[in-house]
């Protein structure tokens, strides 16, 4: 398998190695590189098998993932083997070994480059919400931590951590399968449907709030206030929820950018937006608070 050929020579051994313990009579035709955030590096391939043409994904956890959850890969083969069996849009799970994960490709166009349908967002977060999560290899949400050195006040973290500190929404009755990372950067669409819901690491048990807060967020950066809250409206017409807490949930969702959204590698003229945006939304929850 003349892997050498395509993949830099870093990736070569982890590559051939699944390659031949996947599959038999293998024929490597391309390999090229994904998106997969920072903690992860994540590879397509395509090759040829008794005369189909598949394709794969190999996503190989960071060491901060690794250092945090050593059988993560383990985790979510078995979280996606659950949802994919349950009917929802996500990625088929092929193998995992230790810090790797192989699923099956999924065609697409990430949610943040196109146009996501906050419909069909918060169809896919009620069904997955409505999950019975019991038996699941999760942890339980953690909480927030305490605040760094230098809090980044020029997103107003300071005042975040104050006005959470003095709100304590209820537990839910029983804690929901959550994502943990529900954006437009993680999703898939195709021909105008959502084609898969990626990147499961940081899957976790508890208020449904903490993935609406956190889509609340990141649709309003990226596609405004009208595709915000037409999501959120859908989502709380699903699920009967009546949303009371979810400025709190908000508010922990403005504090994931804090210290971190310089480095995003955005234009000023985006990065801009994001802020003023942000500001918004801290502004609007805090309100919602008193």
């Amino acid at each position: 398998m003349p892997v050498d050929t395509i993949l830099p020579p870093e990736t070569d051994p982890v590559i051939e190695e699944l390659l031949k313990n996947l599959v038999t009579d293998a024929k490597l035709i391309r390999a090229w590189p994904l998106t997969g955030g920072v903690s992860a590096t994540v590879t397509a391939l395509e090759f040829e098998q008794h005369g189909q043409i598949r394709r794969v994904v190999v996503r190989r956890y960071g060491e901060r993932d690794l250092a945090a959850k050593p059988n993560i890969a383990a985790q979510e083969f078995g979280l996606l083997h659950f949802l994919h069996g349950a009917g929802l849009p996500v990625p088929p799970p092929w193998h995992h070994a230790p810090g790797v994960l192989v699923t099956g490709f999924v065609e697409g166009e990430g949610g943040v480059e196109g146009a996501p349908d906050p419909q069909q967002l918060a169809h896919f977060l009620a069904r997955l919400h409505g999950l019975e999560a019991e038996g699941l290899d999760l942890r339980p949400l953690p909480d927030v931590g305490p605040p760094p050195t230098e809090p980044d006040d020029s997103l107003a973290e300071t005042h975040i951590r104050e006005a959470l500190a003095h709100c304590h929404p209820p537990r839910p009755a029983k804690p929901a399968l959550l994502h943990g990372d529900f954006w437009p950067g993680n999703t898939l669409w195709h021909t105008g449907k959502l084609a898969a819901v990626i990147d499961w690491e940081d899957a976790a048990l508890g208020d449904p709030l903490y993935d609406v807060g956190i889509a609340r967020l990141e649709l309003l950066f990226f596609h405004g206030q009208e595709v915000m809250q037409a999501f959120t409206e859908e989502y709380a017409r699903l699920t009967g929820a009546k949303l009371l807490a979810l400025p709190s949930w908000d508010l922990r969702a403005a504090l994931r950018p804090c210290g971190f959204l310089g480095d995003w590698g955005h234009s000023a003229q985006l990065e801009a937006q994001l802020r003023r945006r942000h500001a918004w939304f801290v502004g609007q929850a805090t309100a919602a608070l008193t």
